[in-house]
């Protein structure tokens, strides 16, 4: 069967997606179950073979990263109700000043953003930046475009949040690695939201009206969780994964033995995570100890959207790995010669198409998988980058099939028409900026 064949199924099999999810509203496992039957089917797999590669698929991405999701899912709602967020939030400020508020709604954004999902962090986190643009005088549409920019360059970019990690378990590149390339790469993406805040939103005067001073939202919350005590449950996580990464590095840099072991084994998502958990759990004042149960159902329960989700990414990726498609291809992948701007294409169709961000990244990712070693990114570096890559498409461009545009939009009392120029706007800049930082890396790395 020819590449040629092949690829027009795959392109129909996305048709067909984005028609599916954006255009008649059903839910993206369903759709991407029946699409993975129907490109294993059609591209001649036996009917036995098919049902099993989309089971062996579902589970196989599930067990490596599924408690992940939970469990970074669990932190961010105890993040949420416990007023952590706000702590970490004021601690910034007090480092950056109030006069630069708008560079304090960025920083906020791009460390919130890293465990919670940005459309609830921005929720959380809109009463201050609506005080702080009440108390620097600064219009909202800035507050909110510095705070959206900045959540979302972490949340693309930064495991924990699911969408990295689905892409790292389906590209089977080191965590660790992911985190750090990640963190680096949302800088610039950040900056790039901070200078278009700054630049263009600024064109959009809308009052802050605050409902609460931030003196009166320290009140609302009551005692507050110490700094230390709020960042841990996102910080100690993150050491520990690139302790594990440090750990397992060829050299052997702390040796073979049992300090090596312990390393590997506490700097296993899966046990980083799960410390995490138990972190947020102290920050439940004694008063909310009898809610604990409910707010960790809570998490448990936002979580299994993104699970089946990305269990459904996991079955089609293995229908399109049981593919010869890589082989097909591949002399027409590199005659192509734009490495990462292939991932990028891809992945930015999928989410100006759909509308979801980690719907296009797991989609992505499994489309990707097979083609690794044509485009020459088999090196962990090279896989962090066309994850990267993936996450700067995801991006590109969040509008009116986009929850999270909507949320923006609604707690920063912008019309459609200003949300299209400041939230549609900020997310194209980002997502470009980062492919282009992505493609500097891929140059000096790869």
């Amino acid at each position: 069967m020819s590449g040629l064949f092949m690829g027009a199924v795959i392109i129909l099999a996305v048709i067909i997606m984005i028609v599916a999810i954006s255009k008649y509203k059903q839910h993206p496992f369903v759709v991407m179950i029946l699409v993975s039957i129907f490109v294993g089917l059609v591209c001649g797999m036996p009917a036995d073979k098919v049902i099993a590669t989309v089971k062996s698929g579902f589970g196989g991405i599930l067990s490596s990263i599924g408690i992940v999701i939970v469990a970074g899912t669990i932190i961010g709602t105890i993040l949420e109700k416990t007023g952590a967020a706000l702590v970490m939030a004021n601690t910034i400020l007090g480092v950056v000043g109030k006069a630069r508020s708008v560079l304090t709604m960025s920083l906020t954004g791009y460390v919130t953003g890293i465990p919670v999902f940005c459309d609830s962090g921005f929720v959380i986190l809109s009463p201050i930046a609506r005080a702080l643009a009440d108390r620097s005088r600064t219009s909202l549409a800035v507050m909110g475009t510095a705070l959206s920019s900045g959540l979302y360059a972490t949340h693309c970019l930064v495991p924990p949040t699911p969408g990295p990690i689905a892409m790292a378990g389906t590209l089977n590149a080191d965590l660790g690695m992911v985190i750090g390339v990640g963190l680096v790469t949302s800088i610039p993406a950040t900056l790039a939201g901070l200078l278009y805040a700054k630049k263009v939103a600024v064109r959009y005067d809308i009052p802050a009206n605050p409902e609460f001073t931030v003196e009166e939202l320290m009140d609302k919350y009551g005692k507050l969780p110490s700094v230390c005590h709020s960042f841990s449950p996102i910080i100690l996580p993150i050491l520990l994964i690139a302790l594990k990464s440090v750990a397992d590095f060829p050299s052997h840099p702390l040796g073979v033995g049992a300090l090596k072991t312990f390393a590997s084994f506490i700097g296993d998502p899966v046990i980083a995570l799960l410390i995490g958990i138990f972190l947020a759990m102290t920050l439940i004042p004694a008063s909310e100890g009898e809610n604990k149960f409910e707010w960790m159902s809570q998490g448990v329960l936002n979580s299994a959207s993104i699970l089946v989700i990305t269990g459904a990414g996991g079955a089609f990726g293995a229908i399109l790995k049981s593919l010869p498609l890589a082989d097909a291809l591949s002399s027409t992948l590199l005659s192509l010669s734009i490495g990462v701007f292939l991932p990028f294409i891809i992945s930015a169709l999928l989410k100006t198409a759909m509308g979801a961000s980690t719907v296009a990244m797991i989609v992505t990712s499994a489309m990707v998988a097979p083609m690794m070693p044509s485009l020459g990114f088999e090196t962990e570096m090279g896989k962090a980058l066309v994850i990267m890559a993936i996450g700067a498409g995801s991006m590109c461009v969040s509008h009116a099939n986009d929850s999270y545009f909507w949320v923006v939009s609604q707690f920063s009392d912008m019309t459609t028409n200003v949300a299209y120029k400041c939230q549609t706007g900020v997310t194209f800049v980002e997502g470009i900026v980062t492919v282009a930082f992505v493609y500097l890396m891929s140059l000096i790395f790869c």
